[in-house]
């Protein structure tokens, strides 16, 4: 049996367990599982790594995405470019002498900018609207390299302003209107606290926006409904998560 995690806290909106049990099932993949690890504390990552032979890889998720990256062996180039990591491969060698343990080799991926990236093309086309990238954690991060290799010029915007990053009070009517792509990446508006969004100005929206949401659970967040009011194009989260699961199959099982 190979065995694939997702590791995180909490787990509860994740969807990705029944992704890919769905997935094994449809195309007849035979001797894998994949189990949700709820894990609060990094550190307990040695154990659960080193104690379970069968394990080929692990998805990461918030709020472990940065601090997962002192802990792999390796780190392909463009996750080191974009700071966070949220798919790791396991593979073991004898001799080798890893940083979890001996003969255990970690390497880490980013696979949200490919889904993201992929997805995004999709909506805009040719299209390159300016943009603002609600929240600045790890997916954040992975969006901001995605919109960059794209050539869309953007604006992060956080809780707390600085020298980086506008605050939302700094969003009046001309900041929204001036940007016509508007991503959330925080939580908010993720299961249970779906009556969330982030503090905007929606009245601002107009038909010629474009609100991207990477929240997929529920898949009609309040977030997108305030867009769909202002009859903008809206995308849920669901279809960059097929896209960077399917991405995140195909290094795990290589």
């Amino acid at each position: 049996m190979n065995t694939l995690l997702l590791i995180g806290n909490p787990l509860g909106h994740s969807f990705s367990q029944r992704y890919f049990e769905a997935k094994f099932a449809r195309e007849g993949i035979e001797g894998w599982q994949y189990r949700n690890a709820p894990m609060a504390d990094i550190e307990t990552l040695r154990e659960t790594v080193s104690s379970d032979p069968t394990l080929r890889g692990f998805n990461v998720t918030i709020p472990h995405k940065r601090d997962v990256m002192r802990m792999l062996d390796k780190t392909d180039a463009e996750a080191v470019v974009i700071g966070a990591v949220n798919c790791v491969k396991v593979s073991r060698i004898d001799g080798f002498k890893g940083k979890i343990a001996d003969g255990i080799l970690l390497e880490g991926f980013n696979t949200d900018v490919y889904g993201f990236r992929d997805s995004l093309s999709e909506v805009i086309g040719a299209r390159r609207p300016d943009a603002l990238v609600l929240g600045t954690g790890g997916a954040s991060k992975a969006v901001c390299h995605a919109l960059g290799t794209l050539g869309i010029k953007y604006e992060t915007v956080s809780r707390q302003k600085s020298a980086t990053s506008l605050g939302y009070d700094d969003l009046d009517s001309s900041v929204i209107k001036g940007h016509k792509l508007i991503i959330n990446t925080t939580p908010l508006g993720m299961y249970p606290n779906t009556d969330t969004a982030p503090e905007i100005d929606y009245t601002s929206l107009t038909e010629s926006h474009i609100l991207f949401d990477l929240v997929y659970n529920p898949g009609d967040t309040l977030f997108l409904r305030h867009g769909r009011r202002a009859r903008a194009t809206v995308v849920g989260g669901y279809g960059m998560l097929v896209r960077q699961a399917e991405r995140g199959w195909e290094i795990f099982s290589r």
